[in-house]
């Protein structure tokens, strides 16, 4: 099996004025968490919006996975539907002493170009930087980070410029190079 480069970026905002959000898209666009843990629909999102960009770590996963992920206190999925049909999500995690990861964020191949990007982007960091009002006993957020890397979207890197975050870590990894996994992307051979 042959093998790519792929470097990865670290980016964080370390206070909440550091958001720069965008202006919401034209239309029906909303952003909902996902309250109820479902195992079902997290997986749909992740195989759906990671497809064609080789997401591919939690594909394995089993049920009893995914449910004891998305029951963990401080993590969060929220949902950005145009017209009541999925069209991205992102993920939060609450992590030790006020530090909240973006752990995901995408959108459906279908949703991209429409400038549903940054305003979900947008919402899910400021989600992210109020999450200790919905769980009682954490400590408020004092930084938000995550990561990106040269699999993910063309767009990717300048959404999260845009949104006010600072690079702070370069790595370059070589991986071993994977195909599209299932028979179309987003789609899990079974």
């Amino acid at each position: 099996m042959s093998s790519v480069p792929v470097t990865t970026w670290s980016l964080e905002q370390t206070s909440p004025s550091d958001l720069l959000p965008a202006a919401a898209p034209e239309g029906d666009v909303r952003i909902v968490r996902a309250e109820v843990p479902s195992p079902e629909f997290s997986r749909f999102l992740y195989a759906s919006v990671g497809g064609d960009i080789l997401w591919t770590d939690r594909l394995g996963w089993s049920h009893a996975r995914w449910r004891e992920h998305l029951e963990r206190p401080g993590v969060e999925t929220w949902v950005a539907y145009d017209r009541g049909t999925p069209a991205g999500y992102v993920e939060l995690e609450a992590q030790g002493e006020g530090v909240v990861e973006i752990v995901y964020f995408g959108l459906l191949p279908a949703s991209r170009g429409q400038r549903i990007g940054g305003h979900l982007l947008s919402y899910g960091t400021a989600r992210a930087w109020d999450l200790a009002e919905r769980w009682p006993g954490r400590t408020p957020t004092k930084r938000v980070w995550l990561h990106t890397c040269s699999k993910d979207g063309e767009y990717a890197m300048d959404n999260y410029r845009r949104r006010g975050f600072k690079l702070f870590d370069t790595k370059v990894e070589l991986e071993p190079e994977i195909a599209t996994p299932g028979p179309w992307p987003g789609a899990y051979p079974a």
